[in-house]
């Protein structure tokens, strides 16, 4: 069975199907139909959750044996089952025919997958994975969809604008759904709930000071101390939001993380990139960083962010501004 990713959000109110499959090209929205049914699978009791990252040196026996054995609290749990290639090889393709006809009970299997062009449609293990699962396909947002797409997003975060704010906002972000993701992202910590006003879309977007706050993740995470402070103080000085000060750092910290992770278990920088939806200017800044600091070091700032997520809303003491400058310090001895 097939349904689109609009359709997934009223399937998941019914009863949860053993197996789902998600496949598109469009890496923000297949991130959010997977994330979407294990969101709902962790509500239905699903807590233990298993991550198969598929590669040319992933052990298909590792799938086998973890599928044929019990959870290990006697928990329902998920299989995240992740085959970036789309191509699973010969005892992968094996493997996955074997693994649907029949499905480890009290499991959720998640497969991502990405496009599947006519002739992998075809082959013996997708036909398996369609007839024992329910199948999202997600396409691309063409460019006339854009504007409806933006404000079902808008409505998602409880704000609204006019058609004519919409299509602004679509002229402005040029089809690339990553960058609308992060354009939203930046409304929802500017403005309250509700209706916004063109004029204060317009002022967001193209206010260029405010996205100086951008400039800020590259000079922490490369030790630049004075460079940090700079930026900041502008910050404050024109009373940019906390929140998104907090989001934007906390953003930059668990990519390295993601990166850092990956690298040590050997998966490729591609990959990583991807996942973490860097654009093509970032990759060889974020690699090189993700090797020079420790993951340690990264977690400890992770927390830090943390704390001061926690000051800025009132439920802890301290100097949000004060523990910003202390954040960007941890990074000041790493710097080459």
């Amino acid at each position: 069975m097939r349904i689109t990713p609009e359709h997934l959000r009223r399937h998941l109110q019914k009863p949860l199907a053993p197996l789902y499959i998600v496949s598109g090209d469009e890496l923000l929205l297949c991130i959010d139909a997977a994330d979407a049914i294990r969101t709902r699978a962790r509500r239905e009791g699903y807590s233990e959750r298993e991550i198969f990252p598929v590669d040319h040196h992933f052990n298909w026996s590792e799938l086998r044996q973890r599928s044929s054995s019990l959870s290990l609290f006697g928990e329902r749990r998920v299989m995240d089952i992740r085959i970036p290639s789309g191509k699973p090889g010969i005892q992968g393709s094996a493997v996955i025919e074997e693994y649907c006809q029949a499905l480890p009970p009290d499991t959720l299997t998640l497969v991502t997958l990405p496009k599947i062009d006519r002739q992998g449609a075809a082959t013996k293990w997708f036909k398996a994975l369609e007839s024992a699962g329910i199948t999202i396909q997600v396409d691309a947002v063409e460019r006339p969809r854009l504007p409806a797409w933006i404000g079902q997003r808008l409505e998602m975060q409880q704000q609204s604008a006019d058609q004519d704010t919409l299509q602004f906002l679509a002229d402005k972000v040029e089809g690339n759904l990553v960058a609308a993701y992060q354009e939203l992202k930046k409304l929802a910590l500017l403005y309250p709930a509700g209706p916004m006003s063109f004029e204060q879309v317009k002022d967001a977007v193209l206010d260029v000071a405010r996205y100086d706050v951008y400039k800020l993740p590259a000079a922490m995470i490369r030790g630049e101390t004075a460079r940090y402070n700079r930026v900041l103080e502008g910050l404050r000085g024109e009373g940019t939001a906390l929140p998104l000060i907090v989001f934007t750092l906390a953003t930059q910290i668990r990519a390295l993380i993601t990166i850092r992770k990956g690298l040590d278990a050997g998966r490729p920088v591609m990959q990583l990139m991807n996942q973490i939806r860097a654009r093509v200017d970032q990759h060889e800044f974020l690699q090189s960083a993700a090797r020079r600091l420790r993951l340690e070091q990264l977690m400890q700032a992770l927390v830090h962010v943390s704390k001061i997520d926690r000051i800025s809303k009132g439920v802890a003491k301290g100097d949000a501004w004060d523990e910003l400058l202390q954040l960007g310090l941890r990074f000041a001895v790493t710097a080459r």
